[in-house]
């Protein structure tokens, strides 16, 4: 109970909460990073081959390829459609709607993979918005065509669905008894593709909903990958996330937790727990626009808001607690030489240290959750959880946006510096005479980042808010 406690005492926050940063004060920082960001994608474009596959991190500063899975592409093309909102330069529209419409297709009837809401929201996703938005004309069969994508991939992704006691979970790459908590981020293509009026078709021409198995999907990544300070397990602290939760498909019993990309299965990947900062807080966003008697058969809106609620907040504020003074968190909050690294939360972060690297990617992601959280609560009457969520996301934002972490060298095709990819796997590039990866970028990282900067740049300018779903 005391460390439960502990975690929520705000007086234990380890980041310095900047309480005076607003959009607009950050509008010098976001028109620098919008400028450098032109330039890399420029770069990019000018230097890849398609044949080489799919950029997915940077070593020496060069954007590399690592086949794994499929997940990045869509963040490539859909930083150029991003860089045209935030600029209006038709070049970047160019490039993410001719790249889109030669490479993406793939992606939208991928059935081995879990990421349809990266690939697809990114390129297809945003090109629609942009027409809805008036930002680019007007062709209805042009929006055809971004509709029929994303209600396909909706589907394509709610299929990929495992049954458990109670509802079910759409399962990882690694196969139908692995649920990721990345996944809970990439709901939003079955969001999109129910408000698009689309559903998955099964067996017998069984109609299944995508609200459903998006509901039920959040609701089983809520349970048993988020840790709640129930003394679930020894080291059940509150908001803390395991990276993969595994399932016995005999029964569909919970088995153990598990990781892929983190240190261990009791410890906490920070690009994970962003996942779900992010997912959660969007959900509840969307959830806004959902009629009473639409989730009334799911369990009813208070229930389901509070579900999700309650998630957000504990991830959040778990974020806030584990992440150094600027808002970076160290990849995995139990690193094995992390105990090296002395009261490191005490102190602006180091990715040059000599232990353990910082990882920018989750701060990324991480911002735009706190940010948008903060947003949710505000304009739900709770001012002060609200402006204390927003404000460490803008924080963040202040320090991703300026060195050492924003990449301004005309060399390096990265945007913003210190990413890390996959650590055990020792994938991610050490610079020599360091101990550890830093100095690097990821496609996803890069993406967010713009994601991220975008969402401000657009409040600071006094337009529509941005979401990934019909208002």
């Amino acid at each position: 109970m005391s460390m439960v406690a502990s975690l929520s005492d705000e007086f234990n926050m380890a980041i310095k909460i900047n309480q005076n940063l607003t959009a607009k004060k950050l509008l010098p920082k976001l028109e620098r990073f919008f400028d450098l960001s032109g330039q890399k994608i420029l770069s990019i474009e000018e230097k890849w081959h398609t044949s080489k596959g799919t950029p997915v991190f940077t070593e020496k500063g060069q954007y590399t390829t690592r086949g794994w899975t499929e997940w990045t592409q869509g963040f490539q093309f859909g930083s150029a459609i991003l860089q045209f909102d935030a600029t209006g330069d038709d070049r970047f529209l160019d490039i993410g709607y001719k790249k889109t419409l030669k490479h993406m297709a793939s992606h939208v009837s991928h059935i081995g993979v879990h990421d349809h809401g990266f690939n697809n929201i990114s390129t297809y996703g945003n090109l629609r918005r942009l027409m809805r938005e008036g930002k680019v004309p007007h062709h209805s069969r042009e929006m055809d065509f971004y509709e029929l994508a994303l209600k396909v991939s909706g589907a394509v992704q709610a299929a990929r669905w495992t049954s458990i006691p109670g509802g079910g979970y759409i399962y990882s790459f690694n196969g139908p008894h692995s649920l990721f908590i990345d996944t809970v981020r990439s709901l939003r293509v079955l969001a999109v593709g129910y408000q698009l009026g689309h559903s998955l078709m099964g067996e017998k021409d069984r109609e299944i909903s995508l609200l459903e198995r998006l509901v039920q999907h959040a609701q089983t990544t809520a349970e048993y990958c988020i840790y709640y300070g129930e003394c679930r397990d020894h080291y059940d602290v509150l908001g803390r996330t395991a990276h993969e939760s595994i399932f016995n498909l005999n029964d569909g019993s919970y088995r153990c937790p598990n990781s892929q990309q983190g240190y261990s299965p009791f410890s906490t990947w920070t690009r994970g727990l962003a996942w779900a900062i992010c997912g959660y807080s969007e959900q509840l966003e969307f959830f806004v626009t959902l009629k009473d008697a639409e989730l009334k058969t799911l369990g009813g809106r208070k229930k389901l808001n509070a579900m999700m609620l309650k998630s957000a907040k504990a991830t959040a504020d778990f974020y806030i607690q584990n992440s150094c003074l600027d808002g970076i968190p160290i990849w995995d909050t139990g690193a094995p030489n992390i105990h090296c690294m002395g009261s490191y939360l005490t102190k602006r972060s180091n990715p040059n240290n000599h232990y353990e690297p910082v990882d920018s990617s989750a701060a990324t992601i991480a911002a735009q959750g706190l940010i948008r959280l903060g947003n949710y609560l505000v304009n739900s009457g709770e001012k002060l959880a609200g402006s204390k969520y927003r404000q460490a996301g803008l924080t963040i934002a202040a320090t991703l946006f300026d060195e050492p972490y924003l990449s301004t060298a005309s060399k390096h095709q990265g945007l913003v510096l210190h990413s890390i990819y996959h650590r055990p796997n020792g994938w991610d590039y050490v610079p020599r005479g360091n101990k550890i990866p830093c100095g690097e970028s990821s496609m996803w990282g890069d993406y967010h980042a713009r994601e991220l900067a975008l969402m401000l740049l657009r409040e600071a300018r006094g337009e529509s808010y941005m979401t990934f779903f019909d208002y």
